[in-house]
């Protein structure tokens, strides 16, 4: 019996998790997001769920499936509670990627190389949406948003196989793997396990370090180490032909590894620098060659590339109270970490490569902005690493064996443990005296601080059923050649048959002409909209989460898009197509 209690407090948790999203109502959400709307039994499941895991994982009697039973049970309560909770899927981004596939399946192939326009990506990085076209016929579903909603549980949990894989590369100790674990999912707040290309090439890019880790730099002959390439280029393909930057970050965390003794085998490198410059120089080159001027004057620009543009500024108190708790979290694994690299000087110097994934991402910031993300993406990058040696910082001190003889045959060029010296000031720190409630207590606060961060914009990026029939009523009506104009594409179905319908999002124009909308709107955009010959015909679409986006971003507030709205439903330009209580249509008469 005493060996079972640890599944007392995972399902209590879970019975409350379930009972908390049963009593939580997401039709007015507010500026925080799930956050405020979240019934308390929510938090109280992630306080017994965290104390539950930490008393298991330290505890040595209790067998190594538990652990796992716990990140598997935060996994739920903090990835699925949205697909529960919300009856459409989130994310403007993963209507999109619904769209391309799509096009896909009902065209049998994405836009041709010249046409550079906004989708023209796609075509040239399509192995995720060939896949998921894939998917969804061996499935027989209609469409990718059949499954998309539960696609961020799906992508978190496809990390733990790598993760565990690198972690137990370097320590046998199950307080700090499963720790390490832990600190990675609640730290992972940056939101890029929604449905997309990123999601997939990032869990392919941890599966490359642990290849990389564990199989290279060791002996076992050529034939060996032969399978083990096929392996990696199999891995590195896939990636290079799904993602534009994760290639990139690859290429410097497996650069930073080669220098090291450990790893000073040259084949990993030189493997995924060849397979990306082909893609680059084949496929993907149309974009590439148009994207390139860009893309040099973004070069060692790091305060550019860091910044946040107009319209990136998050506005509001609700809006900002998330920013900061998304700031908080990261910058506090860091600490931790660094916390971790002081302290635990033998863990330093065994797991030196993890160190150095957790720096290779940070030239990134010199390379390019990505569209004012780079920094989020350089977070998500670093955390494998940063994680476990936060890891470290929150346990007593880890003991790491020294290697037998057999051992260092096994891990070319890794010397013994060093005989104890005398401590540099610089490099490490004096033992901690851990109260017993100080680590648990930093643990509960990151996994708390985890929901506003992950969470806290879901106003902007939830999308009611009203949203959703309103855009769709739009695009069963649009003729060949049609024109729609939103204030941005923050809104479901956005590029829904983006191959025959244009878009014009008026909010990502020059400011000027922003301001001119403003002062005269229905005028302005009625100018912007006669282009559009017949019979096709241009719309003017507003939704809630267009304003959402638009407000809590520092753009255009309530007020001067209700002026927009106002103004084009008095104006004899317009008539007005369809309404409900989460946007409405107009679309512009003929000129007379």
């Amino acid at each position: 019996m005493a060996a079972a209690w640890p599944a007392v407090p995972l399902l209590a948790a879970l019975a409350l998790w379930v009972y908390a999203v049963r009593h939580t109502d997401v039709s007015a959400l507010d500026d925080y997001g799930l956050v405020s709307a979240l019934h308390p039994a929510f938090w109280a499941g992630l306080a017994v769920l965290t104390a539950g895991f930490w008393f298991t994982v330290r505890d040595p009697r209790r067998r190594a499936g538990w652990p796992a039973a716990y990140v598997l049970g935060l996994l739920v309560i903090e990835r699925a509670t949205q697909a529960v909770l919300y009856p459409t899927p989130l994310y403007a981004w993963a209507w999109k990627h619904d769209a391309v596939i799509d096009h896909l399946l009902t065209s049998g192939g994405l836009q041709s190389a010249d046409q550079l326009g906004d989708m023209a990506v796609y075509d040239q990085w399509p192995g995720f949406f060939a896949a998921q076209a894939a998917l969804v016929r061996l499935l027989g579903v209609d469409n990718a948003a059949m499954y998309m909603a539960w696609w961020p549980l799906v992508s978190s949990v496809l990390l733990l196989l790598p993760l565990l894989l690198i972690y137990r590369t370097f320590t046998e100790d199950r307080r700090l793997i499963w720790t390490a674990v832990w600190l990675f999912c609640v730290g992972n707040w940056v939101g890029q396990d929604y449905f997309s290309p990123q999601s997939v090439a990032f869990a392919l890019h941890l599966g490359v370090l642990a290849v990389v880790l564990r199989r290279y730099g060791r002996p076992g002959g050529r034939q060996r180490q032969a399978v083990w390439t096929v392996l990696l280029s199999v891995l590195v393909i896939a990636i290079v032909v799904s993602h534009q930057l994760t290639p990139g970050m690859l290429v410097v965390t497996l650069l930073a590894l080669a220098f090291t003794r450990r790893h000073r085998d040259w084949v990993p490198l030189v493997t995924t620098v060849v397979i990306f410059l082909a893609w680059c120089l084949t496929a993907a080159l149309p974009f590439l060659s148009a994207a390139m001027p860009d893309m040099i004057r973004s070069v060692g620009d790091i305060g550019a590339n860091v910044e946040t543009g107009y319209g990136s500024t998050p506005t509001g108190t609700g809006a900002v109270a998330t920013s900061w708790a998304a700031r908080l979290l990261s910058g506090s694994v860091l600490l931790l970490a660094l916390a971790g690299v002081l302290r635990q000087r033998t863990l330093r110097q065994r797991a030196l490569p993890l160190l150095l994934v957790a720096a290779a991402p940070l030239p990134m910031f010199a390379a390019s902005s990505y569209g004012s993300e780079m920094i989020f993406r350089v977070l998500m990058f670093m955390l494998p690493g940063a994680a476990f040696f936060a890891a470290a910082a929150l346990l007593p001190r880890v003991p790491v064996p020294e290697p037998t003889a057999d051992a260092r045959q096994t891990e070319r060029g890794v010397p013994p443990a060093p005989a104890p010296r005398r401590r540099s000031p610089l490099l490490s720190l004096p033992p901690l005296r851990y109260a017993a409630w100080l680590s648990p207590l930093v643990l509960l606060a990151g996994t708390l601080a985890f929901v506003p961060s992950y969470s806290g914009k879901d106003r902007v990026n939830y999308f009611p059923p009203g949203e959703v029939a309103l855009v769709r009523q739009l695009f069963d009506q649009a003729p060949d050649d049609s024109l729609v104009v939103a204030a941005n594409r923050n809104y479901p179905l956005a590029y829904e048959q983006y191959w025959r319908v244009d878009h014009y999002w008026f909010l990502e124009d020059t400011r000027t002409h922003v301001d001119d909308i403003v002062r005269d709107p229905a005028a302005v955009l009625a100018r912007d909209m006669a282009g559009v010959e017949a019979p096709a015909r241009a719309y003017f679409l507003l939704t809630q989460g267009q304003v959402a986006n638009s407000e809590m971003n520092g753009q255009l507030n309530t007020a001067q898009l209700r002026r927009v709205r106002e103004s084009v439903a008095h104006s004899p330009r317009f008539e007005r197509v369809a309404r409900n209580s989460a946007g409405v249509l107009y679309v512009l008469k003929p000129a007379s």
